[in-house]
């Protein structure tokens, strides 16, 4: 969550970038920076944390059960003579802290894609969530309760995709750092295995992250939804907008995540070590 209040704009700019173009219709933004431009001298520099709040319950629920389930199963197999896993088991426990931790944070999820994107549609169109809370109250109301879990498979897919190349990224990066002889446990570690991380997450992620954001966006169109699923998203996306639209919004995806990535992990190990220090005692 704190990591959250220092890359929302970034967020919101990945989420506008990559609805631009939906439908066939025209590109609106050339590049990140005219991404930013425009949307702060359309709404107003503070229009770039919309959705703050969906982002802040989104990492409270997601990033909470995923970190968690990972650094259980990491302890559980991780060897007697503490000994780490090797990168499979690794990449397998990401994989499944991911998909566990996607299920329980696709409502927050839903609601930021939509909180986030409001600003581009035409004021007749627009949600106007005031909150997340509100998000949350009018989706089911309006929409039905399953409309928060939409698009929760390609959620769920990226989530793995994205812990499993995250968690277990950091986690050998870090193993392979100490091994050099050159890093020490302290924040330098982590910052250079979280900013390899986050390259290598991002480069991973970013189409099953694009099929996300459209699924939960769509609207219905007479009668039927915009999207099939995630295959039916991707297709039309390289059909419609070319090969290497699967990774538009690669600039402030990687400007969010590989800075996300890293103040995650430098909180995470400075909380982790005041707990064995003031907890544990140890």
């Amino acid at each position: 969550m704190s990591a959250t209040c220092f890359v929302q704009p970034l967020d919101l700019i990945k989420n506008r970038m990559q609805l631009s173009g939906v439908g066939g219709g025209k590109k609106e933004y050339k590049t990140s920076f005219h991404a930013a431009k425009g949307i702060i001298q359309k709404e107003g520099f503070f229009a770039l944390y919309n959705g703050l709040s969906a982002g802040l319950l989104r990492q409270a629920t997601y990033t909470t059960t995923r970190l968690g389930v990972y650094n259980w199963l990491f302890s559980v197999l991780t060897g007697k003579d503490g000994k780490p896993p090797n990168f499979a088991v690794k990449a397998g426990c990401g994989m499944l802290a991911g998909m566990c931790g996607a299920f329980v944070g696709t409502p927050a999820e839903v609601a930021l894609v939509r909180m986030t994107a409001d600003g581009r549609l035409p004021p007749e169109q627009r949600r106007n969530y005031s909150s997340v809370v509100s998000a949350l109250v009018r989706i089911t109301r309006e929409e039905g309760l399953l409309t928060l879990w939409r698009g929760a498979i390609p959620t769920m897919g990226r989530a793995m995709v994205v812990n499993a190349a995250q968690l277990a990224s950091y986690s050998q990066a870090k193993e392979i750092l100490l091994n050099t002889g050159y890093f020490e446990e302290n924040i330098m570690l982590h910052f250079c295995s979280s900013m390899i991380s986050g390259l290598i997450t991002t480069a991973a992620s970013m189409p099953v992250d694009i099929a996300k954001t459209r699924i939960q966006n769509m609207k219905m169109i007479d009668g039927k939804p915009e999207f099939k699923g995630a295959g039916d998203v991707l297709m039309k996306v390289v059909r419609n907008e070319g090969f290497f639209a699967l990774w538009k919004g690669f600039t402030p995806y990687y400007a969010r995540l590989g800075p996300h990535t890293v103040l995650t992990f430098i909180f995470l190990e400075q909380l982790n070590q005041a707990y064995k220090n003031h907890v544990l005692n140890a």
